[in-house]
């Protein structure tokens, strides 16, 4: 209970802070009716209070018979929804806290009987307070509970049109060339993300927040507090709060802004979002006029305007302001770990109770309810040291589940003896540094996790682009590098997000990580502790051309880092200094431009064996200084998103030990189309290649069917791939072939039946393929058979003599076809799955 509603002492006898009081009791009753009889029997109990202090008191006696009556006419409704409750079983953690409360209220009216022998100055107003809480019990009888009626008519219907729109946009991208998976179609969706499953302690700020928020003349709140605090997670609470639903309609927009905002990627997002043609924006101003005026349409609806602007950060006063437009019922919402003294209306939010700190705890610590050993000594002392911060409740929680009781006394013992590193009066750090520490050496989880601080905050992060890492920098199969991710996961280190549920399980595709952006300070920090020439990793992250002071100052010395990270704007010259990383094994380069000029001192680096490359811009960019690849003879992975590889064409370079290249939403061109290269020359040693979301990939060179180590080949959404090369079937060393929602390949070739090695063919999602061919047979090794989504109206007999097969994944239509060549195949398994898509891996996701 908040400390505004309880009874205090004071010099004049005990003192009732009634009007608090029935703020808190209106407020109780505005939470949904759950519970069955003991939701009924709590009321009787406050029922039953009111006609105790009646009897105890002969002044009031009018006005509490009044509230008598009314509280019966009421319990006839409590009692047929507690019945309701009880035929639906509806029992749960709701109706658990609704119950306790509603006893606590109970309570205060007993002890308002005090206040009214004691305080002579209470006793004269309490008559008239009796009847406003009359009156208010009424009128919330007259419209909340209508309104908790028409809120779920309305959360319904914004799901449906939520549908619609993902609908309408799919629908939009089959217009365009069939582009159903392509990511640009649902890229910048400003929709509120969903509520997490389990809530502690933000019911009431959620009220005091909508207060502030709805207050007129009032059209920036800013909520703050420090990270990790659930700011981000009560703005969606307020987001699909039933009034603000109500009031706004489909006209909420929640915009992740982070460190590093992109003014004009923002407003393109919110164009999309509500399904208008993305305008050319000259510059940033440009961009906010467009938006202002697409805000003022009719088209898109009268009801008032929602804006949150998730995670803002100090020095982002200015972006605020350019969107606050002057139009009517237009709001804005600002989290952010920050105060901005600009703006008058700040809501601080404020760390968990004891109580709710506990309950968040347990839930992590000590999953379904399941009982423990532990002391409660010993939790209690646990839960006190996260000092009430959610996400060290919940992170500390994850990773002392199952732990035996000594594991749990040496993570106290830690904390005693511990020291903030980080931010000299942070607790939360504290808390959240013997969760990182208790990952050990083992399989190098420890490490991967502070490899997570080597990306942008608040952006998706490819399990592939990890497990290259992991490969390279420990030695690692690819199976652990991906169970280490696995292993974060399961210790709320990182949130792990599949975009099919049945992705196939043998790498890492279809999978995402994404990171609280406080624990990839913390992963930053503790990989900044020892001095910055014998770092193991080198993250540089750079605004503008403002190079880190130690890299000019210790240009003649080598570093020893093993991994270098460097995060460049779009203000960004590309003016390098000239530093030596000898020893780089990981080069990350992270950048939002259209051209982009590689480092001149990546020429110098040796040992380098995987390069990632990633464009966050909206278009693709240009690399220019390509040519330094050559020199990286021991290169064994290379990463490219959102580039153009027309380098490639005519490129007389040689990677002579590549073993995997990875073409992610690139842009193709005339790249393949005209490739001049000799292929198996210039990739001698390639075992794989991964090329996902190239929309305007239209066919293979002839030559890639002659690179003679080919063992993997994903080839996915990339619409307009119409058929593979006719001498496909000279792959014979490929064991995977992957062409998942290649929704206009028309089939496979016949020379596929020489891919003797083949063990798995996934062409999930090919939605144009009417048949596999006669030459199927040949696949004498082929194991695993993933055709969701295909429509076949027969299958050749000559699948008869896939014998090796065990595994087919389809639907339902394609398992019928199947059942007769069971007795051919006797270890044959049919796997009947309908379409999974996950959306919630797109970008504006913040965990």
């Amino acid at each position: 209970m908040r400390e505004d509603y309880v009874v205090k002492n004071s010099p004049s006898g005990i003192e009732v802070k009634f009007e608090h009081f029935l703020i808190f009791l209106l407020h109780l009753m505005g939470l949904e009716f759950i519970g069955g009889a003991a939701l009924e029997a709590a009321f009787g109990e406050l029922l039953k209070a009111v006609l105790d202090v009646k009897g105890k008191t002969i002044n009031f006696k009018s006005n509490l018979s009044q509230l008598e009556s009314r509280l019966n006419s009421l319990h006839p409704i409590v009692r047929e929804i507690a019945n309701l409750d009880r035929v639906l079983d509806c029992q749960g953690e709701e109706a658990k806290m609704f119950t306790e409360r509603l006893k606590e209220a109970a309570k205060l009216v007993h002890k308002c009987s005090k206040t009214l022998c004691l305080n002579c100055f209470k006793r004269s107003s309490y008559p008239k307070k009796l009847i406003e809480m009359e009156d208010l019990l009424v009128k919330f009888f007259q419209t909340n509970v209508q309104a908790l009626d028409t809120r779920e008519s309305r959360k319904i219907l914004v799901k449906v049109n939520q549908i619609d729109a993902k609908l309408g946009r799919m629908w939009s991208g089959m217009k365009k060339g069939g582009q159903v998976c392509d990511p640009n179609v649902f890229v910048g969706s400003c929709g509120a993300p969903g509520v997490p499953n389990f809530v502690v302690g933000l019911d009431v700020p959620l009220q005091e927040l909508k207060m502030k928020l709805l207050k007129d003349g009032v059209q920036v709140v800013v909520l703050s507090a420090p990270g990790g605090c659930g700011k981000t997670t009560l703005a969606k609470m307020l987001c699909h709060d039933a009034e603000i639903e109500g009031k706004s309609r489909d006209n909420i927009f929640f915009v992740t802004v982070s460190k590093t905002p992109n003014l004009k990627a923002i407003v393109r997002n919110m164009f999309q979002h509500k399904n208008f043609q993305v305008p050319e924006f000259q510059n940033d101003d440009d961009a906010i006029d467009k938006l202002g005026n697409l805000l003022r349409q009719n088209e898109i609806g009268t009801s008032p305007k929602l804006l949150v602007l998730d995670d803002v950060w100090s020095g982002s006063e200015s972006l605020i302001q350019k969107f606050m437009f002057p139009i009517p019922e237009y709001k804005i919402l600002v989290t952010s770990r920050f105060v901005f003294p600009r703006f008058d209306s700040t809501y601080k939010l404020e760390l968990l109770n004891d109580q709710n700190a506990m309950t968040l705890f347990c839930n992590s610590a000590f999953p379904q309810g399941g009982s423990s050993n532990i002391p409660d000594d010993l939790v209690n002392e646990i839960v006190r040291g996260c000092r009430g911060f959610p996400l060290a409740l919940t992170v500390v929680g994850g990773s002392l589940c199952g732990q035996p009781e000594v594991f749990w006394r040496r993570t106290l013992k830690q904390w005693s003896e511990g020291q903030s590193i980080f931010y000299s009066n942070s607790d939360l750090l504290i808390s959240l540094q013997p969760s990182v520490d208790a990952l050990g050496e083992k399989n190098n989880v420890g490490e991967c996790f502070l490899d997570l601080g080597s990306f942008p905050e608040d952006q998706r992060i490819p399990a592939t682009a990890l497990i290259d890492i992991g490969v390279e920098l420990y030695n690692l199969d690819e199976d652990c590098a991906l169970a280490n991710i696995y292993e974060l996961s399961s210790r709320n280190l990182v949130n792990l997000v599949l975009t099919r549920k049945d992705a196939i399980e043998v790498d890492g595709h279809e999978r995402f990580v994404m990171q609280h952006d406080l624990l990839r300070e913390l992963a930053i920090h503790q990989s900044s502790l020892e001095p910055v020439e014998q770092r193991k990793r080198l993250i540089m992250d750079i605004r503008g051309n403002n190079l880190p002071k130690w890299s000019i100052e210790q240009m003649q010395k080598p570093f020893q880092a093993h991994l270098l990270s460097i995060s460049t704007d779009e203000t960004f010259s590309s003016s390098w200094c000239n530093i030596q990383l000898p020893e780089v094994k990981v080069l990350i380069l992270n950048f939002w431009t259209k051209n982009y000029s590689l480092p001149e001192f990546v020429e110098k680096m040796d040992q380098l064996k995987a390069l990632i490359i990633t464009n966050y811009g909206v278009c693709s960019s240009k690399l220019s200084n390509s040519p330094l690849l050559g020199s990286l003879s021991s290169l064994k992975r290379i990463r490219l998103e959102n580039i153009s590889v027309s380098f490639l064409s005519k490129s007389t370079l040689q990677f002579t030990n590549l073993q995997k290249l990875s073409l992610i939403m690139c842009e193709i061109g005339d790249a393949f189309t005209n490739c001049t290269i000799d292929m198996p020359h210039v990739f001698p040693n390639l075992l794989e290649i991964d090329i996902d979301c190239c929309i305007d990939l239209v066919k293979l060179p002839e030559g890639l069917c002659d690179i003679p180590c080919l063992k993997k080949l994903s080839i996915t959404k990339c619409h307009d791939l119409e058929a593979l090369p006719e001498g496909f079937g000279r792959l014979t060393s490929l064991e995977l072939l992957r062409l998942h929602a290649c929704t206009n390949l028309l089939g496979l070739p016949e020379s596929i039946g020489s891919l003797h090695e083949l063990r798995v063919l996934d062409i999930s999602d090919c939605l144009s393929m009417s048949e596999l061919p006669m030459g199927i047979s040949g696949l004498c090794c082929l194991k695993k058979l993933d055709m969701r989504g295909c429509e076949f109206p027969k299958l050749p007999p000559s699948v008869k003599d896939l014998w090796q097969l065990k595994d087919v994944i389809c639907n339902e239509e394609a398992s019928f076809l199947w059942e007769p060549f069971k007795t051919y195949l006797s270890n044959l398994k049919i796997n009947v799955l309908n379409e999974d898509i996950n959306l919630n891996w797109l970008p504006n996701l913040h965990f």
